[in-house]
């Protein structure tokens, strides 16, 4: 089971290659949005921001969030830390539960850029 320190990195990873994307994939990530990312497993959430195409961690909370987030991700530690390093197919996983995506229709259409 992923830590709460890998989880954190990777989300750090992660908001690092969406900066250095070009194209249609930094159009996407150029989003000005609320954002969570729920751990299941670790019952925690990384509330923060997508903005200026990084994704910005401001705290880290037990359990569920206290305010519905923009855009939403609930997951398990080991899905996102294989996610993020190319391990799981982002669009495999949500098509088969594994991960989910809460988010208005048109953030849902621009950040499927980013899969």
């Amino acid at each position: 089971m992923a830590t709460i320190e890998e989880c954190r990195s990777a989300l750090d990873k992660l908001s690092d290659n969406l900066a250095g994307a070009d194209g249609d994939v930094r159009a996407a990530a150029a989003l000005d949005r609320s954002l969570s990312c729920r751990v299941t497993d670790l019952d925690i959430t990384f509330v923060g921001r997508l903005t200026d195409g990084r994704i910005e961690v401001l705290h880290t909370v037990q359990g569920p969030p206290r305010e519905k987030a923009q855009i939403r991700l609930t997951m398990t530690g080991d899905d996102l830390v294989a996610m993020v390093d190319g391990e799981l197919n982002f669009a495999r996983a949500w098509g088969a539960g594994r991960v989910k995506l809460e988010a208005a229709l048109l953030d849902v259409f621009r950040l499927r850029k980013l899969l």
